[in-house]
């Protein structure tokens, strides 16, 4: 299977929307740092929150109606700043996911304060 470029659409509070193309394997950070579009970071680890989205759409790529949040992004390493839970619920740590398919991000200080502190200090 050939690897895919993604749409995705990174959404602030205030209204602003960035669209940026993630390459194969390059993660959301990494591809909005390219554009030019400053994002909150601190470890490029996934070790903390501070780069933490919350995917709030995605394409459906299977046809079947049933796409899923936590299916939005995959991870080059595990994100041991995120639970089980927060994944389902559509939380990635945009340092070290790359996406699965075209998708929107809400980004952003609140999305911080919303998941909590990381549980790895």
């Amino acid at each position: 299977m050939t690897e895919a470029e993604y749409d995705v659409t990174l959404e602030w509070p205030d209204g602003r929307t960035e669209t940026v193309a993630v390459e194969p394997r390059e993660t959301v950070l990494d591809a909005a740092l390219r554009e030019g579009i400053r994002l909150p970071s601190d470890c490029r680890k996934g070790t903390c929150t501070a780069c933490v989205g919350r995917v709030i759409a995605i394409e459906d790529q299977a046809g079947d109606g049933q796409p899923h949040a936590a299916d939005a992004v995959d991870y080059r390493r595990v994100p041991r700043a995120l639970e089980d839970s927060d994944r389902a619920d559509g939380y990635a740590l945009l340092c070290i996911a790359h996406p699965r398919a075209d998708c929107r991000i809400e980004v952003g200080p609140t999305v911080r304060s919303e998941l909590g502190d990381s549980p790895w200090g």
